[in-house]
């Protein structure tokens, strides 16, 4: 996959630690945050590429406890900030890799690097999305991955990740740039996630399309 440009930033080569505490810093946001229901696909702002964040201040930070507390009652493993109806480019996670350890975080403005061809290992697992609710499908995507971006005071950072983890990095990494994992699906897969969350009903709370 081709790397998409976010703001110009200095390049960082060392990947951030975001295994430790986790389960504390979770916590930590969530009980900031308030949840907010999911915007689903139809939503115009899911359908166009995000602005940048520019201001990393007290507002950002309570965006990102919202998101959180609202991927937690949703029981997502992450969640991007058009999916709460906020243009920014932001996502968290709360995810584990292929290892089973889990990942805690946020970024700022995603970008997904280049993999070098020995590294573009295709998994084919079904994939689902808060904002296509009840649905799911088989989607091939690398089984590694790499974004860079910021934090939430707007340090550089970069991050890897395996298996489901690469997956959820990946599948955030596009939401902000207005891509659904659904928009990677044929036509004939399409129709049929669309049919699933058609018959399906959400668990949580989102937003009606108008």
């Amino acid at each position: 996959m081709a790397s998409q440009q976010g703001i110009d930033e200095p390049a960082v080569e060392e990947f951030i630690n975001d295994t430790e505490d986790a389960e504390e810093r979770e916590r930590a946001h969530r009980e900031r945050g308030t949840s907010r229901p999911i915007t689903v696909v139809g939503n115009p702002v899911l359908h166009r590429e995000c602005q940048d964040v520019t201001v990393f201040d007290e507002e950002l930070a309570a965006l990102i406890d919202d998101m959180f507390a609202s991927q937690r009652t949703a029981e997502g493993v992450g969640l991007a900030a058009n999916q709460i109806g906020v243009d920014r480019k932001v996502f968290v996670y709360d995810c584990p890799d292929d290892e089973g350890v889990r990942h805690v975080g946020a970024v700022c403005n995603p970008v997904l690097e280049e993999l070098p061809a020995e590294r573009r290992v295709l998994d084919e697992s079904n994939e689902g999305c808060l904002s296509v609710p009840t649905a799911y499908a088989s989607l091939a995507r690398p089984d590694y991955a790499v974004v860079s971006g910021q934090d939430a005071a707007g340090n550089p950072i970069r991050i890897e990740g395996t298996g489901y983890f690469a997956r959820c990095l990946q599948h955030e990494t596009d939401h902000l740039y207005g891509r659904l994992y659904i928009d990677r699906l044929s036509k004939r897969d399409r129709k049929d996630a669309l049919q699933q969350m058609a018959e399906g009903t959400p668990r949580y709370a989102t937003v009606p399309n108008e």
